[in-house]
Order: structure tokens, then sequence, then C-alpha cells
């Protein structure tokens, strides 16, 4: 019998540890639970290392706003059961962007978000981030297999009632991007490339710095590309970029590519 290994990532330990129980008692279930999203990287990264592999992470829509709650909470005070910001370092991780960083680091594994409540939106993006699919966290265990094994078989399973507006957010998300990537077409390839550098978080200084031009000139590009793509600021611009499919710029020296576009 084929075994299923599945990382529960959910930053409420009590619901964790419960669910993992829950899925141990399967036969065929090997399972194991992390506490952010750093940790279940790094759970990934030690079972590559060692010749294994996660097949499916069950993920907390809400992931990290646990631990953001907990920093602005005195340790005396924060509720049993949650954990802080501790030991497993790496900053804060949210579901979402976890579902992202495992698709593009380990194409392999399946992802399937746990939601406390419906959100068409947040589903969609789920969906657009590579996530197989969107379950309640309060289905029954039989439904929660069934989507565990569907994702195997490459599936996509949602909620019947989420559908509908599922397929509306992402019909309009690729009406945005669609428009986002024709902004993003009129600029000069080292207008480009400063906007790249812009969806790194590099500021003015660093940009010019990395390119090798003035700090003037630095800002001259950027008002240009802020002028073109229509926007007042430059996280208006780097939200419009990431729509148009722009990736950062490589800080170890190499520019992302994606699609056969430079991103």
């Amino acid at each position: 019998m084929a075994r299923i290994r599945v990382l529960v990532v959910d930053d409420h330990r009590i619901f964790a540890e419960s669910l993992a129980a829950a899925l141990a008692a399967e036969q065929d279930v090997d399972v194991s639970a992390a506490g952010s999203g750093p940790a279940a990287l790094r759970a990934l990264e030690r079972a590559a290392v060692e010749g294994r592999r996660y097949d499916v992470l069950l993920i907390d829509a809400d992931l990290g706003a646990v631990a953001v709650e907990a920093a602005r909470v005195p340790e005396q005070r924060r509720p049993p059961g949650r954990q802080g910001p501790g030991p497993d370092g790496g900053g804060v991780v949210d579901g979402i962007s976890l579902v992202a960083g495992v698709r593009s680091g380990h194409p392999g594994v399946r992802t399937v978000v746990l939601a406390e409540r419906d959100d068409p939106r947040r589903a969609a993006a789920a969906l657009q981030a590579g996530a197989g699919g969107w379950v309640a966290k309060d289905c029954s265990l039989s439904r929660l297999l069934a989507v565990i094994r569907g994702v195997l078989r490459d599936e996509t399973h949602l909620p019947p009632a989420l559908l509908t507006g599922v397929l509306r957010e992402l019909t309009a998300a690729r009406k945005h991007r669609t428009e986002s990537e024709r902004l993003v077409e009129s600029l000069t390839p080292r207008e480009r490339e400063v906007l790249r550098c812009m969806v790194a978080g590099l500021g003015r200084k660093a940009v010019a710095e990395r390119l090798y031009l003035s700090p003037h000139t630095v800002r001259t590009h950027m008002q240009n590309v802020l002028g073109k793509l229509g926007v007042h600021s430059t996280l208006a611009a780097v939200a419009l970029a990431r729509r148009a499919g722009v990736g950062p710029v490589d800080l170890a020296g190499d520019v992302v590519e994606r699609g056969g576009q430079l991103a």
C-alpha cells in the first residue's frame, strides 16, 4: 500500500495536533505538523535532503495571523494553544505565500488550503498560487481524505457554494493581468529592470548601486515607470507589476525569467 505523507501547517497548535492525530489513524497516511510557514519550508528541505518528500501540505488560510497577534500581546496574556513568533524564526509567512513558495521550490508537492470561512477572493488567490483545493476546517475527515487523494490525481477541489464566486474572481484577475501586461510592455528595457528592482524592495540608492547609475538617473527612471503605469506610488507600481507576472530582480545577480518573458 502506497503511503501518503502529509504535513499539517497551522499555528493553532491544538487544531494542528488534533487534525494530525485524526489523519494518523488512517492506514495509508503518515502525518507531521508544523507551526509556521518557515518551519514548513524547513521540513520540506530536510525531507528532500534525506531522499524522501511530503506529498500534500494542508495549509491554514489564516497562517501567520496568530503570530502577528501574539507579537502584540505580552507573553503572560497569550491564549493557550497558540504559538507566537518563537524560535522557528524566519519571519511570518502567510498561507497564500506559502502555497506559492511550495509550488516554486517543490513543484511535486500538492497543497490544500484549510479555511474557517468561505471567501471567493482568497480561494481564487490560493488557486492562482498553486493550491489544489480549498476546504472548510470543519469538514468531515472523510471529505478531507477525499480531497487529499483527489489533489494527488491532479484534481482541483472547491466547495460547490464557492465555485461561481471563484470563477468570477479568476476572470476578473485575468482581465486585470492582461491590462497590466500591456502597461508593462510600454516600458523600456532599462525601465523594466528598474521595476524589477522595485518589486524586490530596493530603494533608490540600492537600485543606483546595482545598475551602476546615479541616484538622479534612477529617480528619473522611477518617475517614468510610475507615469507609464499610470500609478502614483511605488507600492501601486509593485502591485501592478505582480499582476503582470513581473518578478523581483534576483539579488544574487540574475534576473528571474518566467514564461519566456523577462520578469
